[in-house]
């Protein structure tokens, strides 16, 4: 071998580059990979950035949702969770709404608003709304008796959270003349109705 190989340069199409370094016990790998070594690419899949709230959006903001089972409801908003979504409720006495989690880009943020300070849902979070993976799963039998609408169970836990917070709810919205009525009334639109110049 020539002296100094191990300073040579190689000049390729993209420029100059290193050659590689050499083995200088003289002995070949043992192993050589049958395939190219794929290096993981970077994915954003696990980064999960909560959407920052509308500034419209407060704790005690009156709300219309737009999409769902509950489309056209009026809700009370009592607060926004980590993952972005915004805790409602109806109450639940009034429209039927219970509590439950909902995106806010499906909601219209009215200029009405209560005092839900009293309100205590810290104990509710996104944590609360997971379902039991084991009361999900089905048997081989009960896949081919059809698709009959199975009723909903609801644990005593969440009734007892929810007739909690519709009570402190419901004495903040029975000091606004008018307001259980506005909760009770479904949003809708006419023909001649232009939303984009409604003043909610």
């Amino acid at each position: 071998m020539t002296a100094g190989a191990e300073n040579w340069r190689v000049y390729g199409i993209a420029g100059p580059k290193k050659a590689l370094p050499v083995d200088k016990s003289g002995k070949s790998p043992k192993y050589y990979p049958a395939d190219d070594i794929k290096r993981p690419k970077p994915s954003r899949k696990n980064v999960h950035k909560p959407a920052r709230v509308r500034q419209s959006i407060t704790p005690g903001t009156i709300l219309i949702l737009l999409a769902g089972r509950f489309r056209g409801k009026r809700v009370v908003c009592l607060k926004s969770l980590p993952s972005g979504l915004l805790l409602i409720t109806g109450p639940y006495t009034l429209n039927g709404v219970p509590l439950r989690r909902v995106n806010q880009a499906y909601v219209i943020a009215t200029t009405t608003k209560i005092d839900v300070s009293g309100v205590d849902v810290s104990a509710i979070s996104d944590e609360y709304f997971k379902r039991d993976k084991a009361s999900d799963g089905e048997g081989e039998d009960e896949f081919f008796l059809g698709d009959a609408p199975k009723p909903a169970i609801v644990s005593e836990a969440r009734r007892a959270d929810q007739k909690r917070v519709d009570e402190v709810v419901l004495g903040v919205v029975g000091k606004t003349v008018n307001l259980k009525r506005y909760l009770k009334a479904r949003f809708s639109l006419k023909g001649n109705d232009l939303p984009h110049k409604m003043k909610f």
